[in-house]
């Protein structure tokens, strides 16, 4: 069961592969705002994961965030997730990003519980 508070952080070191370069969301060697979205994402799933039944995993639906800082490559980048609200399969959470105790960014995410061969199946359809 998934419940209001569940919590995860999940952490990476800007190197050259999560930069706006490599990602093709900028032009400069610094965290892109798609790999920092993305660490969001990661806690969150992460945040739900053991509570799910087995077969189960979740989908992000939707993403909102904003980016405050640059963080250059070397910067070690942590990203939390919480559980906001529970509404059958939607879980909501509250994300943010930080680099030491700088805010880097922050925002909303939602998931939805998916069996996940009921899921791939639909995509050979």
């Amino acid at each position: 069961m998934i419940e209001i508070g569940l919590k995860h952080t999940s952490e990476l070191v800007v190197n050259d592969a999560v930069t706006a370069i490599s990602v093709g969301s900028g032009d400069m060697p610094v965290l892109a705002t798609p790999s920092m979205l993305a660490l969001m994402e990661n806690a969150a799933m992460l945040a739900v994961a053991d509570a799910l039944l087995d077969g189960c995993t979740t989908v992000g639906g939707h993403i909102e965030s904003s980016h405050l800082k640059p963080s250059k490559i070397g910067d070690k980048v942590f990203a939390t997730a919480e559980v906001t609200k529970v509404d059958g399969k939607k879980i909501e959470f509250k994300v943010a990003a930080f680099s030491g105790e700088t805010l880097l960014g922050e925002g909303m995410h939602l998931r939805f519980i998916v069996e996940r061969e009921k899921f791939l199946e639909r995509l050979n359809k």
